[in-house]
């Protein structure tokens, strides 16, 4: 396979090069801006590798995109380049319309005249694989209601109405223009190499550093967490082997409320790295405003990707939060610059996490 990965360079595009050059018999295209998000670093364990290729450029650029995917053969498009920040949206949005909006429609566009142009043979053969999030849905009430594919789109915040709004194009190139598509929507998302503005890191690291743990409000409100490498998993197999105009949720079956979260994560890192004084990391939480229309619950059914796929998460909350921590511990040359020069532990300089 020749796979063009948007955003390659981001958190969850990084996994999915990862794993992908894990294949020899794959060329790896990554298709990545550098935005604050993006990190080359997370690349280097693949970078090396004779089937991979870097382009550092927009989505946008359908002249830059056209000639990428010429270029390469390309026989799937795996479209993660994204704004994805709840808190950057609020005070920013219009980062959010560009990109998540305007920039999938460009490379559409390009991925439409590209698939023309293919024999027949190949044009059966490719494949545009765009991946969304489960807060196009909205949020749900503490009553154990799932998001199905089929559930209505209920966005909330400026990212997940850019993100909703990508979603419609992409099946609009498909139902009008014939382009054969994949979508998948998945819920929040941890693990390696996760940019430090995110909840899970930005606890871990505040922790390590004896920086206040934000939560906002009382902590109540409840995430599905999937791990990066269970996700990446998932996305490689819907890329390959997803029914054409089909979506799929991907989920971690691993809810918990934000305060939660964060004391399982004070409680390992108490046995993994324990601090100086002797006290407890718990001890750091520190409860903060609460976001505007902090949506309530996330929760995903995932039993279509099972039965149709055969696909399942491998780490439970517990497993991936402890593998999370022993990563951070153990590689603080990937993250210092970041909190460095690019991210010190407050949102926007008001000291708020994303969750």
């Amino acid at each position: 396979m020749k796979i063009l990965v948007t955003g390659g360079a981001g958190f969850i595009g990084s996994a999915v090069c990862r794993l992908l050059a894990q294949d020899p018999a794959n060329t790896v295209v990554v298709l990545d801006n550098l935005t604050y998000a993006g990190n080359l670093s997370s690349l280097d364990a693949v970078r090396s590798t004779p089937r991979f290729f870097f382009v550092r450029g927009d989505i946008g650029d359908e002249a830059l995109v056209s000639k990428t995917l010429n270029y390469h053969g390309i026989d799937h498009v795996m479209h993660l380049a994204a704004e994805t920040h709840v808190d950057r949206s609020i005070d920013a949005p219009a980062a959010f319309l560009n990109t998540n909006v305007v920039g999938t429609f460009h490379l559409l566009q390009s991925a439409l005249r590209y698939w023309r142009s293919l024999p027949a043979d190949r044009r059966e053969e490719f494949r545009f694989h765009h991946v969304s999030t489960d807060e196009v849905f909205g949020d749900l009430p503490f009553d154990g209601s799932l998001f199905t594919e089929t559930t209505p789109y209920a966005p909330s915040s400026p990212y997940s109405a850019s993100k909703a709004a990508s979603d419609h194009l992409v099946r609009a190139w498909h139902h009008t223009f014939g382009l054969p598509v994949v979508l998948t929507n998945c819920s929040n998302n941890y693990g390696p190499y996760h940019f430090p503005e995110k909840l899970v890191p930005l606890t871990i690291l505040n922790a390590l550093e004896e920086k206040p743990l934000p939560v906002y409000g009382i902590g109540s409100n409840v995430r599905d967490w999937l791990h990066v490498e269970d996700h990446a998993r998932a996305l490689v197999l819907v890329s390959q082997s997803g029914q054409v105009g089909e979506s799929y949720n991907i989920g971690g079956r691993a809810e918990c409320t934000n305060l939660q979260l964060v004391e399982m994560l004070c409680q390992l890192l108490d046995i993994k790295q324990p601090r100086a004084s002797g006290g407890p990391y718990g001890d750091l939480i520190s409860f903060v405003a609460d976001r505007p229309g902090h949506d309530r619950r996330y929760a995903m059914d995932i039993g279509k990707i099972e039965r149709d796929l055969g696909w399942q998460p491998q780490e439970t909350l517990q497993t991936g939060m402890a593998r999370t921590v022993d990563w951070y511990i153990d590689n603080p040359g990937w993250w210092k610059p970041l909190r460095k020069n690019r991210y010190a532990g407050q949102r926007l300089g008001v000291g708020v996490p994303a969750q």
